[in-house]
């Protein structure tokens, strides 16, 4: 596990896996919302798989999850601060440029990074994400409020809980993981809300979806709005899709 410094003075962890002499840029994986590194990316096999493909592989810990620094302050959190975190780690690792993978949150600040400095992002891979990136200004907030999150993730008594049942989802994930469910709360709160600049995207990008997932409606929408885009519908809700394995090869595929 390493860590560096974000240009506003948090710790940020990540950890890295895969062959150093490849001539392939590395890829870099962010998770999505609540998760963190190893519950979104080694549990589900992409990490082996990228590294049996001969990819060097890099994940963060976003701020507030994992084993990064967890401020309670919302001030400190959304999606564009992350970006500014990623811009960071490529300055640490000494890379020009990557391939990027986000997932959810992830996808989100995988968008705004790549759209705000396209020669850094060699090929881009999303998912978790559909039309609410451009009918919400990020992730998806229609099916799941924000509100519900919050609600469920600061509640003392999980059992006693009368949410949307893909709020709850976030809760049990939480209480899986051990989250510092106060940093959770200031970044559900503090989510981006605004146009994402999907024209300025340069790189080929891959659109991964869920074919139920609520948190990823009309993918084609998105994937019609990014230049150089296709879309690969999985088996699956928000969590599942995971699960499908498409979802990993397709990616392996993509970032050959």
């Amino acid at each position: 596990m390493k860590s560096f410094t974000t240009w506003d003075e948090l710790e940020i962890a990540y950890q890295e896996w895969g062959d150093e002499e490849t001539c392939l840029p590395p890829v870099v994986l962010h998770h999505g919302f609540v998760a963190n590194a190893d519950a979104n990316w080694v549990a589900t096999g992409v990490v082996a798989a990228l590294t049996a493909a001969g990819r060097k592989v890099i994940a963060p810990d976003a701020r507030g999850h994992g084993r990064s620094e967890k401020p309670h302050d919302p001030a400190r959190y959304g999606e564009d601060r992350m970006a500014r975190d990623l811009a960071c780690l490529l300055d640490v690792i000494g890379v020009p440029q990557i391939d990027l993978v986000g997932y959810s949150m992830g996808a989100i600040v995988s968008l705004i990074f790549a759209s705000t400095d396209p020669t850094r992002v060699r090929r881009l891979a999303i998912g978790g994400v559909g039309s609410g990136v451009i009918e919400c200004g990020g992730v998806d907030r229609r099916a799941v409020p924000n509100d519900a999150i919050i609600e469920a993730l600061a509640a003392q008594d999980a059992s006693s809980l009368e949410v949307v049942p893909a709020a709850a989802a976030f809760r049990r994930l939480a209480d899986a993981l051990g989250s510092d469910r106060e940093a959770l709360v200031a970044q559900a709160s503090s989510v981006y809300r605004g146009e994402i600049a999907l024209d300025r995207i340069s790189s080929p990008t891959l659109v991964l979806a869920g074919d139920t997932d609520p948190l990823a409606i009309r993918p084609q929408v998105l994937a019609d709005a990014i230049p150089d885009a296709t879309l690969q519908i999985l088996a699956g809700n928000h969590i599942e899709a995971l699960g499908d394995p498409r979802f990993t090869q397709s990616i392996v595929d993509f970032l050959a």
